[in-house]
């Protein structure tokens, strides 16, 4: 610890009361630089963090989350000298020599070092993992904390650039577009720049022995990070994701980054992972069968919702997961399988045979993640689409992602914009599907 800081109970209130750990406040951050060297059979990250953040009010300290088997060496905030700073219970909390005023530049930098592993949560193990081969990151909802000091909320929003340095044979992959590349002594360093806002949970980075190629695509630039053996697998499984972009931009309106790229690792998921600008799903994921699309569709679809337009607060994950979900009956509906009423309908039936003590529009943290969430969110969506009339509907979705494109978003401002596309009043569908307990009629 650099000097000797005295440092009491944390007294503010929550920034989220989900994860009432995460997030801090007195400043928000607009940019992370990472340079980050990684070696994958020790499982050794060192680590070197420049956020640059704006105060928001006038303090003596500053709180960032960072797991605390990452060992802080040395943190300087501003000048640097006279920076003290202390890590305890997940917390990096910073003293800068001189009081910043509200409204100031405030600059940290944190070097650390450590063997990086998953946070236990209530959702399992979240966060940095490896793999057989290579490292994955999933940072859903509160693994960013395990690999670089953050302020992990989502409604903490900022650009990233990400070097990561590794052993060959290995590929590194991060968020944003690959800026440079270089070899040096048989390592090589990878450098991304990430220009569009992020929240800290779809920060990711995956290593592994994978190649990387260009795939068909249209005016969206796709892209495929795997191991060499699934290639036809590959080609097969996600061939259609041209026309699905197609049909997403279509409805959605246009793709918010400048391209989109999956992974798939060499060992098997039980789920797909999301993040900015990229998804990543297990070799289980890429049989050569074609029997995924509907998570293929799903992952793709969080681009548009999650990751461009993403919640302030986690008791909103409906206006995620929900609409992820629908987009799969909506890609259904366009390629030429079950149209998106039978879908509503035989999940309608699913709902209707499960227990009914959840509540959509704040499920509480140990059921955000719950499979009703996302069905009956998408169903809400369904009800809502039959209310507006197809052009009204979709009228409405692409102006929601060009509205808020790359901001933060709430429940509340979805339905507000709502009532813009319709004479009749929508506040009984709101307070059935999203309120109450309840299953309502479809």
């Amino acid at each position: 610890m650099g000097g000797d800081v005295r440092f009491g109970k944390h007294v503010d209130e929550p920034v989220d009361p989900y994860l009432p750990r995460n997030g801090n406040r007195g400043y928000r951050v607009s940019r992370y630089e990472l340079d980050l060297t990684y070696q994958v059979h020790s499982n050794r990250l060192t680590g070197k963090a420049t956020i640059t953040a704006v105060t928001t009010e006038s303090r003596s300290r500053y709180a960032f989350d960072l797991a605390q088997n990452l060992h802080v060496t040395k943190v300087t905030a501003g000048a640097g000298r006279g920076t003290t700073w202390r890590h305890h219970g997940g917390k990096l909390v910073v003293t800068p020599a001189q009081r910043i005023p509200a409204g100031g530049a405030l600059v940290v930098t944190v070097e650390y070092a450590g063997s990086p592993k998953p946070i236990r949560s209530i959702w399992g193990e979240v966060g940095w993992e490896e793999l057989s081969e290579g490292v994955i990151v999933a940072g859903q909802p509160n693994g960013a904390p395990s690999w670089f000091p953050c302020d992990d909320h989502p409604g903490s929003k900022a650009t990233y650039r990400i070097a990561i340095t590794t052993d060959p044979p290995y590929h590194a992959v991060a968020n944003g577009a690959l800026v440079r590349k270089r070899t040096r002594a048989s390592r090589t360093t990878w450098v991304y720049e990430q220009s569009e806002p992020m929240a800290s949970y779809l920060a990711t980075i995956q290593i592994g022995p994978y190649e990387h190629r260009k795939v068909p695509s249209g005016r969206v630039p796709m892209f495929a990070v795997h191991p060499p053996r699934l290639r036809s697998s590959f080609d097969i499984d996600f061939g259609r994701q041209r026309r699905m972009m197609e049909v997403f931009g279509k409805l959605f309106g246009p793709y918010p980054f400048a391209d989109y790229t999956v992974v798939v690792t060499d060992d098997d998921l039980e789920i797909p992972i999301e993040a900015q600008g990229l998804s990543i799903f297990g070799a289980n994921h890429c049989t050569g069968r074609r029997v995924g699309e509907r998570l293929i569709a799903h992952e793709l679809a969080h681009q548009w919702f999650g990751n461009s337009l993403t919640i302030r607060q986690w008791r909103d994950i409906w206006l995620h997961e929900g609409f992820a979900c629908y987009a799969e009956w909506l890609w259904s509906e366009n390629s030429g399988g079950q149209s998106a009423h039978q879908l509503a309908v035989s999940a309608y039936q699913g709902l209707a045979r499960k227990p009914r003590d959840l509540i959509v529009g704040d499920p509480g943290p140990y059921l955000m993640f719950d499979d009703r969430i996302y069905k009956r969110g998408a169903l809400a969506l369904h009800v809502l689409r039959s209310r507006l009339g197809d052009d009204n509907f979709f009228a409405l979705l692409r102006c929601w992602t060009q509205t808020h494109r790359h901001s933060s978003v709430t429940a509340e401002q979805f339905t507000q914009m709502a009532a813009h596309y319709t004479d009749t009043p929508l506040r009984r569908l709101w307070e059935t599907w999203l309120g109450e307990k309840e299953l309502p009629p479809l």
